[in-house]
């Protein structure tokens, strides 16, 4: 009975000193587990005489379901306890001030390929996608540039299929050098009449201030029976103007390309010098902004347009060259090096 009295006189004392369920499971182990106390007094139980047994028994059991019920309370009342420091942690005090979370923005190339699409768009031409790994034909001889043609030392090419004929390593799968291919498998899509431009990544082994192996052009086409050049220099003035400003002055310089016959550049005033010549215009008052001109009639045949009835005109501009002349930018890798403090400025 000392015995009893002293288990229980401990159990009650200590069980306030429980704070967790970790506790319990130790606090539970010391009274009722393989070796606790309450254990260790039903297996002394042989050591009484027979007639002592039941009665001590008896008492033995009834201390063991008065700790597995206060056991089964306190472990109700730590979870309830844990349950509340849970809820306390998830509560939002609508009180305390909001986390400022700083908005995001579009990238200064975006803003720019996205104004240029608008411009287009509104002057009634459609938008086309095509494939950034494209084939030879399309990226070259479709558009009048055969295999053997000096045109295609101007640009260097990702070639991304290979293989060996005759100790020749050849290959008829390319990144493409710009998005031309997109006008060669539009037309070949439809007939005329037609308009469309072409935005998108385009790809050549070249890096430095003024050159990515990954930039973005807009191509665009208009086909039809009566198109003239005059339509072609009365679409990028308008062009010009919307990106530039009214006043931006616009020349076309003779140039060559082998998809277009005639060709010419697209200048457009210097407008960090106002025309007078700096470091930039190198001192002659005009900025190079596109290339452009009437559709080559070979360019025609190799989509099956009938040379004789049809006529059009293309151009093509590098978005990150238009995005570095509207926001006066000298480094065109400052767009891909995602420095926040660049970008922010936009």
């Amino acid at each position: 009975m000392e015995k009893l009295s002293e288990i229980k006189e401990a159990f009650n004392r200590e069980k306030g000193s429980v704070s967790d369920l970790n506790d319990l499971r130790q606090f539970r182990a010391r009274y009722i587990g393989k070796r606790g106390a309450i254990t260790e007094l039903l297996k002394s139980l042989s050591a009484l005489p027979k007639e002592e047994r039941p009665r001590a028994g008896k008492q033995i059991n009834e201390l063991k379901k008065f700790i597995e019920a206060e056991l089964k309370a306190l472990e109700a009342d730590l979870k309830s306890r844990q349950a509340r420091k849970e809820l306390q942690k998830d509560l939002l005090d609508i009180t305390l001030p909001g986390k400022f979370v700083p908005p995001g923005s579009y990238h200064p190339v975006s803003q720019v390929l996205q104004e240029i699409i608008d411009i287009f768009v509104t002057m009634g031409f459609s938008v086309e996608e095509g494939p950034e790994v494209e084939l030879d034909y399309y990226n070259f001889e479709a558009l009048n540039i055969p295999k053997d043609h000096p045109a295609r030392d101007m640009q260097d090419t990702f070639y991304v299929k290979t293989e060996t004929r005759d100790d020749l390593i050849v290959s008829d799968v390319v990144l493409r050098t710009h998005t031309s291919p997109v006008q060669i498998r539009g037309m070949e899509k439809r007939t005329p009449p037609l308009r469309f431009i072409a935005p998108g990544k385009v790809y050549r082994c070249d890096s430095d201030v003024s050159h990515t192996p990954m930039f973005h052009q807009v191509e665009g086409l208009m086909v039809g029976e009566d198109v003239t050049f005059a339509d072609l220099k009365g679409v990028l003035e308008v062009f010009v103007h919307h990106l530039f400003g009214p006043d931006t002055p616009v020349r076309f310089r003779p140039s060559y390309f082998p998809f277009t016959e005639p060709s010419a550049e697209v200048d457009i005033g210097c407008i960090l010098c106002g025309g007078e010549g700096c470091r930039v215009c190198k001192g002659t008052g005009w900025l190079e902004v596109l290339g452009s001109g009437m559709v080559h009639p070979k360019v025609f045949e190799a989509v099956g347009y009938d040379t004789e009835r049809y006529r059009g005109f293309a151009f093509g501009m590098g978005v990150e060259r238009l995005a570095m002349l509207k926001y006066g930018i000298d480094d065109i890798r400052l767009f891909f090096e995602n420095d926040l403090r660049f970008l922010r400025q936009f």
